[in-house]
């Protein structure tokens, strides 16, 4: 692990440490923002694109008829449990990686979006990071089509793309919605817990394992907008595109919507999946960092 941190460590720009809370704090514009908080852009534009190319390379070497894998495994549904296992055990990694410590991990517009609902991300931030997870989506499945291209491209993987399955639209609309909700609500829940908030990677990569391995069926299981952007724009395949972008968000935000009522706003303590770490905060002003 300390082989694999000092590797993947961005030197950050030193930022006087400040409260969050103190009427003092600077507020930041756009460029300032890009200024003192672009380490943690680039890292969410990795992180994502990390995921990406994780998706494809599993999705090819699980699906592509010519792959020794899929020939040995003639069920369907043990393949995508395989798939599920591999992508929960990526996204565990991603969020527990030093870049995921630092930047929060949210490698999703939807959970951007949401921490931005909640208060505990300032627009030029969120802006940004948005803008960084689409574009490393994108650049992920474009770099690994490079390699892979044959066995990406192959109808059975078609760029990990996520299609409404044979239910329908609304069906897929539904479990998109009900996937984030789930997962929002177990962010919330375990991140703000004081005994649960550092196995919160845990909880998320369980249930992307679990939603994959069940729910796919129906949506795809994106649960992230720019994941299905990152696929389609490769794939040139967009049907249902409208789905992705609008449940994912939606089910998020009812989630965040439920636990203020429940808790109050108070009870949110940071954006980050995973905060107690050494890591600077860009959100709440700890280890070096400032809130903007």
């Amino acid at each position: 692990m300390n082989g694999t941190e000092n590797i993947l460590t961005i030197e950050t720009p030193k930022l006087a440490v400040t409260d969050a809370l103190s009427p003092a704090a600077p507020k930041l514009g756009a460029i300032d923002s890009l200024r003192h908080h672009w380490p943690e852009y680039v890292m969410e534009a990795g992180l994502l694109g990390a995921f990406m190319i994780s998706a494809c390379i599993f999705g090819a070497l699980y699906e592509f008829p010519q792959s020794p894998v899929h020939q040995a495994i003639a069920s369907m549904w043990l393949r995508r449990l395989l798939m599920g296992l591999s992508m929960g055990t990526t996204a565990i990694a991603i969020i527990y990686s030093p870049w995921g410590k630092q930047s929060g991990a949210h490698i999703n517009p939807s959970v951007t979006l949401t921490f931005l609902r909640l208060g505990k991300i300032k627009r030029w931030d969120a802006l940004f990071y948005m803008c960084a997870q689409f574009a490393g989506a994108v650049l992920g499945v474009l770099f690994v089509a490079r390699f892979l291209g044959m066995e990406l491209s192959d109808p059975a993987v078609r760029y990990v793309v996520t299609l409404p399955g044979e239910h329908g639209l609304g069906v897929a609309l539904l479990a998109e919605f009900v996937i984030a909700f789930g997962m929002m609500t177990i962010v919330l829940n375990a991140s703000n817990h004081h005994r649960l908030a550092d196995y919160t990677g845990l909880f998320a990569g369980l249930l992307v394992a679990t939603y994959i391995t069940l729910e796919a069926p129906f949506s795809g299981m994106s649960m992230n907008p720019a994941r299905t952007m990152g696929s389609a724009y490769s794939a040139e395949l967009w049907t249902g595109i409208w789905i992705y972008f609008t449940a994912p968000p939606l089910g998020m935000l009812a989630a965040a919507e439920i636990y203020l009522w429940r808790r109050g706003r108070s009870a949110v303590q940071c954006c980050k999946l995973h905060h107690n770490n050494g890591k600077r905060c860009i959100f709440c002003g700890a280890n070096g960092g400032f809130a903007s």
